[in-house]
């Protein structure tokens, strides 16, 4: 008889899958969150200048200072039993008075406290601290009195003195214009600096001009005295180093003129106008002249008259 052939048994999948178990399903519904992988941005420079001083600074950072061993005992009286204290028992000292004469009125009735320094500063840096604190909370009050007000009122007192100061400039080029051409003829103009040019080849010297007038040519000499010093050296100092000014050694201070601009500009104001007035009958708020020193038609001498 022919046997029977037996069933096939299931075999196993070839390969190298055999014997691993099968992946398991990702749970998107847990909670639990896988740390992000460390950084492999660079620190830059900025920032590891910032580590560095915070790192030197809390190294810096002196710990807090620990309490005296006998703080206890400095805080307590003596007892009678103490050795110290029978000393100044026998010395007259007595529970509650003072040490020393009896009538004393500053004497101290408990020792001097114990003070730690905690910090590095001198012994007279709190005290100097403490000043310019004191100093800067002032100032910060004294800015706060200064009311808007205030502000205002100081604000149009500097303008009106501006005002002033640029009338007294041009009273003195009207008066100079006056006696200006008596000397030496009508004026020619004004030069590159505002003020105004003289005709005819003689020079009065600075000093016989009228003081109320005197600044200008003064300025002048100035102003044409650094002219030819730039100029000379720009042509002379490769020849000579050792270049001086012919005329520098020619300046001299001027007292009366440094007396006269030293007055409040409304000061030299009025006796500009007022000279204008008394020698050439000319009004420097009408801007005429008068043919007579009554110089009808003229509202009066000061500028308020004039409105």
């Amino acid at each position: 008889m022919s046997s029977i052939p037996s069933p096939l048994k299931p075999s196993s999948p070839p390969g190298p899958f055999k014997d691993e178990p099968e992946d398991e399903e990702e749970d998107y519904m847990s909670m639990t969150i896988a740390e992000p992988p460390p950084s492999t941005i660079k620190e830059t420079y900025t920032q590891r200048r910032t580590r560095l001083a915070r790192a030197a600074e809390a190294a810096s950072r002196r710990p807090a200072p620990s309490p005296l061993p006998n703080s206890d005992a400095l805080a307590t009286f003596l007892p009678s039993t103490s050795k110290g204290f029978q000393m100044l028992s026998k010395l007259g000292y007595e529970p509650g008075s003072t040490l020393g004469a009896k009538d004393n009125p500053n004497a101290r009735l408990e020792p001097l406290g114990v003070v730690v320094k905690e910090d590095r500063g001198g012994i007279g840096l709190d005290s100097e601290k403490k000043r310019k604190f004191r100093e800067k909370v002032e100032g910060e009050r004294e800015q706060e009195r200064m009311s808007e007000e205030g502000y205002r009122e100081w604000f149009a007192r500097a303008m009106e003195e501006k005002r002033v100061q640029g009338l007294a400039g041009g009273a003195m080029v009207v008066l100079e214009r006056f006696e200006g051409e008596e000397e030496e003829g009508e004026p020619e103009g004004e030069g590159k600096d505002g003020l105004s040019v003289l005709k005819g080849n003689r020079k009065k010297p600075t000093r016989q001009i009228n003081v109320l007038w005197r600044y200008l040519p003064r300025q002048r000499e100035k102003l044409e005295r650094e002219r030819r010093m730039q100029y000379d050296m720009l042509q002379r100092l490769s020849q000579n180093t050792n270049y001086n000014d012919p005329e520098e050694e020619d300046i001299e201070e001027d007292p009366e003129l440094e007396a006269f601009l030293a007055l409040e500009p409304a000061e030299r104001l009025r006796r500009v106008v007022e000279y204008l007035r008394e020698k050439h009958h000319y009004c420097f708020w009408c801007k005429f002249g008068y043919p007579d020193e009554s110089m009808e038609g003229c509202p009066g001498v000061r500028e308020d008259d004039h409105y």
